[in-house]
């Protein structure tokens, strides 16, 4: 009797396991460098066949920490300075077409978007790494509910993982994670001035907003218009928002102790997307940004410092925000 009351606890335990787990990140692993195929052949492909735009490219990440963190020069010197990369590339793309009536009716999408089409290479394995966040992730962390915007988010990833695997093939590897914190997104109002043009009233915002992040060595790594990209560029409607835009933030010094020191496939989140909306007519600009402790959830990251680190730039954004004058929600 007590055997089948064993059996039967741990057979219980074990589908709360599975049930528990949820897809983190999908990766195409690839022999032999693959970093002149993926820029020079690939991207413009991809551009071509799957209706995904690239912005804001930032290649071969590890050689700038080389000559910052690996120049006994530089006053950011490392003295524990290591090479452990042969390539690491950021690579902002989105599908506009794709996310056009998604945004219209959760504008919290945006909270990956663009995201990175992740490339790296660890000097120590002749394989190269290829691959993103999981959609349904990137939903759930950013907490879109409505069902037919989460078919259509998820959707939209399948042409692109089609090609990768049909260009580079390798072996498909995924990655899961068991809970998400209890808030992973940050979130904020400000409140706008409605007094002269909306717009002169956002680029102004932008300015400040550039200035307080630079002052605290952020990198603006990133901004995407989505207002402007849809009624502009693509000449489509999107009179729900006055403004809509997205910031790509990366703050240098943590990117290098957490992707240079063993977990560049963290890059999937990077970098971090903050998205500001404000819907027609309204006196507030709603903001939010997924939380870096989500790193350590989805990512599964062990290391005591790299989990400070999380912490310690969450603690900083919202600060910052604050200090322009944004209410936290």
């Amino acid at each position: 009797m007590i055997k089948k009351i064993i059996a039967s606890t741990l057979l219980l335990s074990l589908s709360v396991s599975v049930a528990l787990a949820h897809p983190a990140s999908r990766f195409n692993v690839i022999n032999g460098d693959q970093e002149e195929k993926y820029e020079k052949e690939f991207l413009p492909l991809m551009e071509d066949e799957t209706g995904f735009t690239l912005s804001d490219p930032h290649e071969k990440i590890n050689d700038a920490y080389k000559e910052r963190y690996g120049n006994p020069k530089d006053p950011d010197y490392d003295k524990a300075w290591t090479t452990n990369l042969d390539n690491l590339g950021f690579f902002s793309i989105s599908n506009d077409k794709a996310l056009y009536p998604i945004l219209k009716t959760s504008p919290q999408a945006a909270g990956f978007q663009p995201f990175n089409l992740l490339i790296y290479k660890k000097i120590a394995e002749d394989v190269t790494y290829i691959g993103h966040l999981d959609p349904d992730t990137m939903l759930d962390i950013t907490g879109v509910t409505n069902k037919a915007d989460r078919e259509a988010y998820v959707k939209m990833y399948e042409p692109l993982d089609a090609l990768v695997t049909r260009e580079f093939g390798g072996k498909i590897v995924t990655t899961e994670y068991t809970a998400l914190p209890a808030k992973p997104m940050m979130t904020f109002e400000f409140e706008v001035d409605r007094s002269g043009d909306v717009v002169e009233w956002a680029e102004t915002f932008q300015e400040e907003f550039e200035a307080a992040f630079e002052e605290k060595k952020y990198i603006i790594a990133g901004f995407k218009n989505f207002k402007e990209t849809y009624e502009d560029d693509l000449e489509m409607e999107f009179s729900e928002y006055d403004q809509f835009f997205v910031y790509g933030l990366c703050h240098f010094t943590f990117s290098y102790n957490v992707f240079n020191k063993g977990r560049p496939d963290a890059g999937v989140f990077a970098p971090c997307a903050m998205y500001f909306y404000i819907k027609e007519g309204s006196n507030t600009m709603v903001v939010g940004m997924p939380r870096l402790s989500v790193w350590a959830s989805v990512m599964e990251l062990k290391d005591p410092a790299k989990v400070k680190w999380t912490e310690t730039i969450d603690s900083e954004i919202i600060e910052i925000m604050k200090s322009l004058g944004a209410k936290e929600i």
